[in-house]
């Protein structure tokens, strides 16, 4: 108990993580497989500085491996592990990360933007009806011919963003004769 206690602070569950205690008991020194110390690297190599809100953040986003996140879905995650950002610092450091090349912004309809921690070249199905947005396999996509790029510019990413969603049950019941 007192280790648990030690590694998550007060509450001593792994559900009640204290990120704040976390950061102040991450080694200073370089040590390898410590995430902290990771993301403080990480941020330094893109010459970002480790704040102490900085790192909260990008370990939230990076500690899950790839995924795609909005602003309100990592700014709900830092509420429930008790980290002390406002939204507006979340959509700043996300469009930090962004501009630095951690991760990839995807703007819907120009009303949601989803980042993506996976800045690969890759695409997407963007479920309509849950809000989701999900990678096409590599191979499943195959995008040979673009438009030729405008004199004095250069091709930075092609990105196709399928969008999808359920089928009505009802309609396809009633298709398929069952209704």
């Amino acid at each position: 108990m007192a280790d648990q206690q030690r590694m998550f602070g007060d509450r001593g569950t792994a559900g009640d993580i204290n990120l704040r205690a976390m950061l102040d008991r991450a080694p200073r020194s370089p040590m390898a497989g410590c995430a902290f110390h990771d993301m403080r690297e990480r941020l330094r190599k893109v010459g970002l500085r480790p704040t102490r809100q900085r790192l909260m953040l990008g370990w939230l986003l990076f500690a899950k491996g790839h995924r795609h996140v909005s602003a309100e879905m990592l700014y709900e995650e830092a509420t429930r592990a008790k980290a002390a950002v406002s939204l507006a610092t979340v959509y700043n450091t996300l469009h930090q990360f962004t501009e630095a090349g951690l991760l990839k912004q995807l703007a819907l309809d120009g009303t949601k933007s989803y980042f993506d921690t996976n800045v690969t070249d890759h695409h997407h199905y963007f479920i309509e009806d849950e809000q989701v947005l999900v990678d096409i396999p590599p191979g499943e996509l195959d995008v040979r011919v673009v438009p030729n790029v405008p004199a004095h510019f250069e091709l930075r990413d092609v990105e196709v963003i399928v969008r999808v969603r359920r089928r009505d049950r009802l309609a396809l019941a009633r298709a398929s004769g069952e209704a």
